[in-house]
């Protein structure tokens, strides 16, 4: 896979499966054998399966949730995404119990694309951005 099919991989990954909440098209983008390390760690091996669960917490707790890609940077099977995910805090979120508010997040996320599928993925946020939005904390 060339680097611009890999961005555009990724794209699709924020756009499609995250925002539009499309988890029909999670085989398509993602490898059966891939591993999500905020799951199971990094270095970790890992299955479709903890995609869909990590995807369905993010989902029931940020229902509306928008994952914006700002920026992307490739090198040969690694795409750096800097994304932007905004939504209303429906559940917990880094252990902020529903609030109801709106919130804004920028994250960097590190995505290892195999045969035009997403074979590793780790991603880390703006938590305490986020928490200071949710729990109205100042620091």
């Amino acid at each position: 896979m060339s680097i611009e099919a890999n961005k555009a991989l990724v794209h699709r990954y924020y756009d499609e499966l995250v925002s539009g909440q499309r988890i029909e098209l999670l085989a398509e983008l993602v490898a059966a054998d891939a591993a999500d390390e905020t799951r199971v760690g990094v270095g970790g091996s890992g299955t479709l399966e903890d995609f869909r669960q990590h995807l369905e917490v993010l989902w029931a707790n940020v229902p509306d949730v928008r994952a914006t890609v700002e920026d992307l940077v490739a090198e040969d099977d690694r795409v750096i995404a800097f994304w932007r995910i905004e939504g209303t805090h429906a559940g917990p979120i880094f252990g902020v119990p529903a609030t109801g508010r709106r919130f804004t997040g920028h994250s960097i996320s590190t995505l290892t694309i195999r045969d035009g599928q997403v074979v590793r993925y780790n991603v880390l946020p703006d938590r305490l951005g986020i928490v200071q939005q949710l729990a109205a904390v100042a620091v």
